[in-house]
């Protein structure tokens, strides 16, 4: 910062008078131009029901989760790494369980193939063989995979913000470097399904009939081109009798990023009885 000295002429006092550019500049625009918070955009509710699409736009990226569930005193957190094709509506994930409440034993990690009302899981355990996959149809599911998979489905998390209501702008942060909106609502489990692409509406009907209720709060992070990059969703539903509560968080990130999804033969396929 240069300070630049004026001599003031004769008759007016005489002396020198110190004045820094800056602060004259910063006078002349008030001040506080350079903080003030970005304004807020017209349409909060628009902009989150139009991230799927944004989502579609963008193709592809690599995905993270976390999944925390609370019962009866205790809190366990499953994560999963992978990525998803919001165009194919396909993904995979590598979901790694928490240990017993013991901390005794690991479990293996399960492998979990993403495809329109399927669900594919390799290293499922209950009694399924180490080298069998097994295939939950996930348009009759309870929970419609937004829970089941230990994962909520990052095509169904985007999707079901198409229901987005009462929602807010809370304000501008970053997330992993990247400048994104931060917007807070209630997702409607009903409308989701009744806008939702095709290839997803059936799991979310089924969520709509089985969860205890509709609404469904939600944190949503948008960048600069309108796409997905955080969302928290916090489910609440009942377990043989028990309230369970659920918070489910999906990143999104690596845009473009190469997903390849290859399904399984139908001989590896465990044929046997499964409990979801």
């Amino acid at each position: 910062m240069v300070a630049q000295r004026y001599r003031l002429p004769r008759g007016l006092g005489g002396g020198v008078l110190a004045v820094t550019a800056a602060a004259l500049v910063a006078a002349a625009v008030g001040g506080c131009a350079a903080t003030e918070e970005p304004a807020p955009p017209p349409d909060p509710a628009g902009a989150v029901r139009g991230a799927a699409d944004a989502l579609v736009r963008a193709g592809t990226s690599k995905a993270s989760t976390a999944m925390e569930m609370a019962a009866g005193g205790t809190r366990v957190t499953i994560r999963g790494e992978g990525g998803y094709d919001f165009r194919r509506r396909t993904g995979h994930l590598r979901v790694v369980l928490p240990k017993d409440a013991a901390g005794a034993s690991e479990h293996r990690p399960i492998t979990e193939l993403l495809t329109p009302g399927a669900l594919y899981m390799k290293n499922r355990g209950a009694g399924v063989p180490a080298d069998k996959w097994v295939r939950v149809d996930t348009t009759v599911l309870d929970d419609g995979n937004l829970v089941t998979g230990g994962a909520t489905d990052p095509g169904a998390a985007a999707e079901l913000l198409r229901g987005a209501r009462e929602v807010t702008y809370v304000g501008e942060t970053e997330l992993a470097g990247v400048k994104v909106r931060h917007y807070r609502g209630v997702a409607d489990i009903g409308a989701a399904a009744k806008l939702a692409a095709p290839q997803l509406r059936g799991a979310l009907a089924a969520a709509a009939k089985g969860f205890t209720t509709d609404a469904v709060p939600f944190d949503a992070y948008l960048d600069g081109d309108g796409r997905l990059r955080k969302v928290r969703h916090q489910f609440s539903f009942s377990n043989q009798g028990r309230a369970v509560a659920v918070a489910s968080t999906t990143l999104l990130y690596g845009f473009g990023t190469r997903v390849l999804v290859t399904l399984p033969d139908g001989r590896d396929i465990y044929a046997g009885k499964v409990e979801v």
